[in-house]
């Protein structure tokens, strides 16, 4: 029966979280534990705590200490009976005895020593429960030398570590109470240097400035206490003797203070009061006067010091004189972001704590390693220093209270910030616990598996974790996940671009008001600063979250909308677009957060009207300013199967174009956008790249975005009139800048139709049906819409405007063979297949390639009427007016010189060549150098003119929002066009001479190649 009752006690043990339970038996039943051996509490209060092996240990070491002590008027024998008769029967007490004793076994060694002090966990008094600075000080004020103000020091400690245990106060409060336990203990440790030392007291004033966490009221259990000491002569010095009298006074009286907290005796250590923040650090003198340090900080201080600042707080001492140092640095603190590369300083002062810490430690840093505490602190501290110039409610010491601030005032996004509160939390609860069973300073995650289960327990009661779980198992989890999501959210908001931004900004210009945003937005540049005002009132105006995080991007955007030629336009699309998504959650959370977001938008809407008009149909769209690769064109293929699953989820043909339209709105707005950006360098691709690459990724993309549009248009129209099966097989050829892979933003589509009756299929029906397509496709296609129109011009196809709009592959050989003229060769030139049935695309190449690539080559009679026709075109639809060496496309070494200079070798050549086999100017172009029938030098003449022409023509229209062949007579818009060609402003002249010098250069080789007969 005995044994039965062992083995069942034994099992209870185990189930209440022993690890040791034969100890355990072995302990309960001593003697000193016979009052409270059979009361099942006493079990269940120990298997609540962190380590129940050790909280029993230590109970026994209590009572047994207990036993030697008298209390006064009292037995002997009263003061274990006491102990454990309060035990089993107030719960308070014992949830806050066993529960420090379970955690901590430097508090238990502490109550051994001081048994009495148990009954401070009896006490239930509203102060208790609450402590603030004057609770403290008077539990001090019995202390008189070093062993009695670290006892009473370890007493109060006591009472926070219990409420801390048992959840009667959160991490922030514990942190904030233990800041002012050691605000006490300062001011306790000063009054004790005073009293041994009052001469010294009388000759200075002596003010202890609090710094780090102690300054900041988020105290750790065990951490150095980072002071600054100020002091100033008692009496008004009559020459410099008083004054280094006072501050060797000071000097003593602080060195004195320092010793009583840091040196190790019989009662152990407070903690090391560390004054290397100081000026000059430990190099420097260890008191100085206010002026000095003022001094110092004006001339020769670092970024980081400025930094450690922001949590500096008078705590000891002459309370004036700490005012006084507190309201002087202050303003020194937030004027630190305007410091020449004050935010790349910090981000580098983090890199190298990470760099420093050892190898072997970095996966167990709680503080210093990366998703650690540090982190956070340093994250919250940069954004402080950088928007808290304005914003003084971000002035906060405190970490979590900080955060919160930013949070509300939207510079950091709520779930980030509750994200980063949680992680906080956790790592610091955390790192409590392990420095509170040693009370050591570490920030190592100990790699005992019983060290891990101690603290995983002290932990599962705060996060309500399932006591069935392994708790070790859930730690490391919960650990890891925290961890993470830190390194994630400082990545993200510790190098958040605008902060640079932010930070170079002019003192004031943070936030503007309404005055200094008229004076700004005038020296900026801003044609009617009256009309930006209204737009920046509108935008910025109110307490909405929205209006919040505006009030921090307006400044750095009016900067960037300056940069451009209409900084006004600029301004209002951002109205626009913030009107139109301003209460879409992503849409400002994008502008802060990720990445050149902001800085993209801005280029876009400052750079003409083509782009913000395409954006304001679609805002959501703003989204691909901030994807990593939203800005690179999409291929052929993805673009037509989103075309084409548009339209096959349409209702009818209107409805099915008009998806494909707004996907090609959509595409249209990316290609504008990076071309935009990349003006500017701010694209992956830099601003001073040769042009070409550039220029061929607008063509290409735009005549992509062309083809899969025209491939929905056909889809769309077969199936209105014929379903799923066409009794005729269907093609569109592109011709011109589309067959070339060259159309700019103003292009038609040039094409072809050719179709091909179906095996069975009357002709004249096959004939219908095609003619029905073809016009049912353009009539979609050009139907008054919001998006941007495509028109599909057939005017190239045989007999021009007066031949049959479609026509057979068989009717087009007829015509070929019989009929066909030179013009007709050379347009061919540029034919490819860009729609409809592949089969019969290639069809019909095979039968034009003899026609553009003529056996033999190109007759001298051909040649004459290709130079006669081009001299025509020339003379006949150059605008009246115009001035011919700038227009663009007829003009002199234009487009048209470039592009018939090279179709006139081609036709020449190919037959020979197969490299001239090409429907793109520039891929020719190469071609004939390459085969030895262009000299380089012309070449790159040749090339340079074309693609200057061509991005003039490009810039025209994203500028003005409407085609054009010639430089605006617009200022503004002239120096827009200019921009985006790469000048500065006010270079619209330089722009001029340079393009008449490239295309004059161009003409020359033109009239060499084209015109002389010889060539």
């Amino acid at each position: 029966m005995q044994q039965g009752r062992r083995d069942s006690r034994f099992g209870r043990l185990l189930r209440h979280g022993f690890t040791d339970p034969a100890t355990a038996e072995r302990l309960l039943d001593l003697p000193a534990l016979s009052a409270v051996r059979g009361d099942p509490m006493l079990l269940d209060a120990l298997g609540a705590t962190a380590d129940p092996d050790l909280a029993l240990r230590q109970l026994v070491r209590l009572v047994e200490s207990l036993s030697d002590h008298e209390r006064p008027g009292g037995d002997p024998a009263g003061g274990p009976q006491e102990l454990l008769g309060t035990l089993i029967g107030a719960k308070p007490l014992r949830d806050r005895l066993l529960r420090v004793l379970g955690a901590s076994e430097a508090l238990g060694d502490h109550l051994v020593r001081h048994p009495l002090d148990w009954h401070d966990l009896a006490t239930y008094e509203s102060a208790d429960l609450h402590p603030g600075v004057e609770e403290f000080t008077r539990c001090l004020d019995d202390a008189h030398d070093a062993d009695t103000l670290r006892a009473a020091y370890r007493r109060c400690l006591l009472s926070i570590a219990a409420r801390d245990v048992c959840g009667t106060i959160d991490l922030a409060a514990a942190a904030t109470e233990l800041a002012d336990l050691a605000t006490a203990t300062l001011r306790a440790a000063l009054r004790i240097a005073g009293d041994a030392a009052p001469e010294d007291t009388a000759r200075c004033r002596l003010a202890v400035i609090a710094m780090g966490k102690c300054g900041g009221h988020e105290l750790n259990y065990v951490s150095d206490v980072d002071v600054i000491f100020v002091a100033e002569p008692v009496a008004e010095p009559v020459d410099g003797t008083e004054e280094a009298e006072a501050m060797r006074a000071a000097t003593r009286l602080a060195s004195h203070l320092m010793r009583l907290c840091s040196d190790t005796t019989a009662e152990g250590t407070i903690w090391p009061v560390d004054a290397n923040l100081r000026p000059e650090g430990r190099n420097g003198p260890l008191v100085r006067t206010l002026s000095s340090h003022l001094a110092y900080y004006e001339r020769w201080a670092k970024t980081w010091e400025f930094q450690a600042l922001l949590k500096a707080r008078p705590v000891a001492g002459d309370e004036a004189l700490g005012r006084a140092y507190a309201d002087a640095v202050a303003p020194l603190v937030w004027q630190a972001a305007e410091r020449e590369n004050f935010v790349a300083d910090v981000q580098q002062m983090r890199r190298r704590v990470v760099e420093n810490i050892p190898a072997a430690q970095i996966d167990r840093e709680l503080k210093l390693g990366p998703g650690g505490l540090r982190d956070v602190e340093f994250a919250v501290q940069l954004l402080q220093l950088v928007h808290g110039r304005a914003d003084a409610g971000l002035r906060s010491g405190s970490t979590l209270d900080a955060l919160a601030a930013l949070a509300a005032g939207g510079y950091v996004g709520r779930k980030d910030a509750a994200a980063l509160d949680e992680a906080y939390r956790f790592l610091r609860s955390m790192e409590h616990r392990i420095q509170l069973y040693k009370l050591r300073r570490t920030h190592l995650v100990p790699e005992g598996e019983a060290d891990l289960r101690r603290i995983a327990r002290s932990l599962a009661t705060a996060y309500r974790w399932d006591r069935g779980e392994d708790p070790v198992t859930r730690l490391r989890k919960e650990w890891r996940r925290h961890a993470r999501e830190v390194r994630r959210l400082h990545e993200k908001l510790f190098y958040r671009p605008l902060l640079d931004a932010v930070a170079q900004l002019e003192p004031g210009a943070v936030r503007l008001s309404p005055k200094a945003a008229g004076q700004r937005l005038e020296a900026l540049g801003y044609a009617d600063p009256a009309a930006a005002l209204r737009h920046l009132e509108a935008l910025a105006s109110g307490v909405t979250r929205k209006a919040a995080i505006q009030r921090t991007l307006l400044p750095v955007l009016l900067e960037w909308f300056a940069d451009s030629a209409d900084p006004d336009a600029g301004l209002l699309n951002f109205r626009k677009v913030s009107d139109a998504l301003g209460t879409t959650p992503w849409y400002l959370r994008l502008l802060r957060d990720e990445g050149a977001a902001a800085e993209n938008l801005a280029r876009v809407l400052s750079g003409g009207r083509l782009a913000p008009d395409l954006l304001m149909r679609a805002p959501e769209a703003v989204a691909l300013l901030g994807d990593p690769g939203g800005l690179r064109p999409r291929d052929r293929a993805h673009l037509e199967q989103e075309v084409l699953a548009a339209v096959g989820r349409a209702e009818g043909p209107e409805q099915a174009v008009a998806a494909a339209r707004g996907v090609r709105r959509r595409e249209m707005f990316r290609t504008a956008a990076a071309d935009l950006i990349s003006t500017y360098g701010t694209e992956e691709t830099p601003a001073e790249e040769d042009f070409g690459p550039r220029v061929d990724r607008v063509g290409t993309a735009l005549s992509d975005l062309t083809a899969a549009t025209v491939s929905g248009a056909l889809r769309a129209a077969v199936r209105a009139g014929f379903g799923d099966t066409l009794p005729t097989r269907f093609a569109v050829i592109g011709m011109g800048r589309f067959g070339g892979a060259e159309l700019g933003y103003a292009s038609d589509a040039d094409v072809l139709f050719v179709h091909e009756p179906r095996e069975g299929v009357d002709e004249q029906q096959a004939a219908r049906a095609a003619f029905a397509v073809a016009n049912e496709m353009r009539r979609l296609l050009e139907l008054p819409s919001a998006d941007p129109p495509l028109l599909v011009d057939a005017d190239l196809r045989p007999e021009g405007k007066t031949g049959p709009l479609v026509r057979t592959l068989t009717s087009y050989a007829a015509y070929y063979r019989r009929w066909s003229q030179v013009w007709e060769s050379q347009a061919l030139l540029r034919a490819r297949p860009v729609a409809g049935d592949p089969g019969l695309g290639r069809r019909f190449v095979e039968l034009i390639d003899p026609l553009r690539y003529p056996e033999g080559g190109l007759d001298e009679a051909a040649a004459r009427e290709i130079r006669r026709l081009k001299a025509r075109m020339e003379s006949e639809r150059m605008p009246r007016g115009t001035d011919p060496t700038t227009h663009a496309k007829l003009g002199r070494g234009g487009l048209s010189d470039v592009e018939w200079t090279v179709q006139l070798l081609q036709l020449r050549h190919a037959h020979a060549e197969p490299s001239l086999r090409t429907t793109g100017t520039r891929e020719a172009l190469f071609a004939a150098r390459d085969a030895g029938l262009l000299d380089p030098h012309d070449a790159r003449t040749l090339d340079e003119a074309w693609l200057l022409a061509t991005r003039m023509r490009n810039a025209v229209m994203l500028v003005r929002g409407r085609p054009g062949d010639t430089f605006p007579a617009d200022v503004r818009e002239r120096a827009a066009v200019g921009r985006y060609l790469g000048y500065e402003l006010g270079s619209a002249g330089e722009m001029l001479d340079d393009y008449r010098r490239v295309t004059r250069r161009a003409r020359t080789v033109v009239e060499r190649l084209f015109y002389d007969a010889e060539s």
